[in-house]
């Protein structure tokens, strides 16, 4: 990666955004983080991120930037991206080569109640930043899809070849609306722009309202665990620093317009326009119930489990087929889950102060 990058990292409090920009600025980069810091979930555990990172709660001001007590190169603002004259502002500012946009109002089920947040942050906040990309040229916009645009797709594994045209959530039609502006906006404005279809991402510092962080959290404290579509359902769980990976070596990288696409037979993930599509999931699919057999056997703990239907807006199964990340990257997520699920519950225990067992 050049050495004369300045990238804005959005979601820079939140799980992935805080991977990202700390291994950004491990490297030596010039970072502009962004986050709202909304209390979707606990803000001591976003303020904790943060404090990681040499951004200290008290000294943050809203749309004000704060710079890092660790980090000379990192400055952090807190801000709404449906801000647009404050989103504007920032881009005229500080002049951004490359934006790595991870912000997101997240999670499936919280979009049965509440969809018009979804619609806030995960559509009109990503106009802005499209906006703000048109008018104040970047290199490259990375954006963070996810495999819930694939819906009630059941071939398996996921491509980016296959058409996601069916989504089963809320969610995954605000991620996959962000595909479709974002294409728009590399065939009007020729802004370069690669969408990044995360799987089921877990690990240290991770969300709340995420599988692995639920289901340790309910086995530590004695608590029965809801096991949701009787178990069955099998998911393509993905190690935080492999997505990091991922999108790290993606970003340097601007697509290219291809000039073997064709409007006669389309190829979903490419275009005429700088425009790609890329998975990055660990292509190792694993049934819910040998992922809590996991989490138990590294507790050396037993589960009382609690068996109900699937929830509205749950798919059966992900898999991802990372062939094109592999070709054009040499990426390939390789983290297993016993090591994953070891380095969570690590930083669990004692970011929550518990006992080893």
């Amino acid at each position: 990666m050049a050495d004369n990058l300045k990238i804005l990292v959005t979601g820079a409090a939140g799980f992935i955004g805080f991977h990202a920009a700390k291994r950004l600025l491990e490297q030596g980069r010039d970072v502009v983080g962004l986050d709202n810091i909304n209390p979707y979930y606990d803000v001591n555990l976003k303020y904790a991120r943060l404090e990681q990172t040499g951004i200290g709660k008290n000294r943050i001001r809203t749309k004000r930037l704060v710079r890092s007590e660790k980090f000379p190169n990192y400055n952090f603002i807190k801000l709404d991206l449906e801000d647009k004259a404050e989103i504007f502002r920032l881009f005229k500012e500080q002049k951004f080569t490359h934006v790595c946009h991870l912000a997101a109002q997240a999670g499936v089920r919280y979009s049965l109640e509440n969809p018009d947040s979804y619609v806030q942050s995960n559509v009109a906040g990503f106009l802005n930043i499209l906006e703000g990309c048109r008018n104040h040229p970047v290199e490259h916009l990375v954006f963070a899809s996810s495999s819930s645009v694939y819906g009630l797709n059941e071939k398996m594994p996921f491509s980016t070849q296959d058409h996601t045209d069916h989504p089963a959530s809320l969610y995954g039609a605000s991620k996959k609306s962000n595909e479709l502006f974002a294409h728009s906006y590399s065939h009007l404005f020729h802004v370069p722009a690669t969408g990044l279809r995360f799987f089921t991402v877990y690990g240290p510092w991770g969300r709340p309202d995420m599988a692995l962080f639920k289901f340790a959290k309910a086995i530590l404290e004695d608590k029965p665990l809801d096991v949701y579509g009787q178990g069955r359902m099998i998911r393509d769980f993905t190690y935080v620093d492999d997505i990091v990976e991922g999108i790290l070596r993606v970003v340097p990288h601007a697509p290219q317009a291809d000039p073997r696409w064709s409007g006669l037979v389309p190829d979903p993930a490419s275009s005429k326009a700088p425009y790609r599509i890329y998975n990055i999931g660990n292509s190792r699919p694993v049934q819910l119930m040998d992922f809590i057999a996991a989490i138990q056997k590294a507790l050396k703990k037993s589960a009382k489990l609690n068996y109900l239907p699937p929830q509205p807006g749950d798919v059966i199964a992900t898999f991802a087929d990372v062939s094109e990340l592999e070709k054009d990257f040499g990426e390939q997520p390789h983290t297993p889950i016993e090591e994953g699920i070891k380095k969570f519950l690590d930083w669990y225990m004692n970011y929550y102060g518990v006992a080893g067992t």
